[in-house]
């Protein structure tokens, strides 16, 4: 199945993954947003909360996995609020437009303001970069804290 156009998503599990990485574990994020930057020359720094990590990733093949994404994601698309679809190599994972009025609607309220920011802040960053640019980025920056942990070792910082 092709997703329409207007459906804007992410394209892989593995980008999906990396992208939540850095929205769960900000002090990891702000050492790869500086290093981008660094090799990029400069742009504006914006701030990012730096509260705890609510919910640990673990080591897996291709870097930080939740073990819950198959499950979670089933859900979303049983529920109607996302399409999965796979129109080459990589699954695409987009909202449905109830999706997209239910985000809108936890947007706009005060208590995930920190959280919609830090997740537009990664996205803002990394959004552009590829799944795989993703993990070898991090699994470069982090080698001790990711790259070298055994598989299905928590992720902590």
């Amino acid at each position: 199945m092709l997703l329409p156009e207007r459906l804007e998503g992410i394209e892989g599990l593995t980008k999906m993954a990396k992208l939540d990485f850095f929205a769960r574990y900000p002090e990891f994020f702000e050492t790869a947003r500086h290093e981008l930057e660094q090799s990029l020359a400069s742009s504006p720094n914006e701030a990012v909360n730096q509260s705890p990590v609510e919910s640990a990733m673990v080591r897996h093949h291709y870097g930080p996995w939740d073990k819950r994404y198959y499950h979670v994601l089933a859900y979303l698309e049983a529920k109607g609020l996302i399409v999965i679809s796979k129109p080459g190599k990589a699954y695409q994972i987009a909202l449905t437009d109830v999706g997209s009025m239910r985000a809108s609607a936890l947007q706009a309220r005060p208590s995930f303001a920190s959280l919609v920011e830090r997740m537009r802040v990664v996205k803002k960053t990394f959004g552009g970069k590829s799944g795989n640019a993703l993990k070898t980025l991090i699994y470069r920056l982090f080698e001790a804290e990711v790259g070298n942990r055994p598989l299905g070792e928590v992720i902590s910082k």
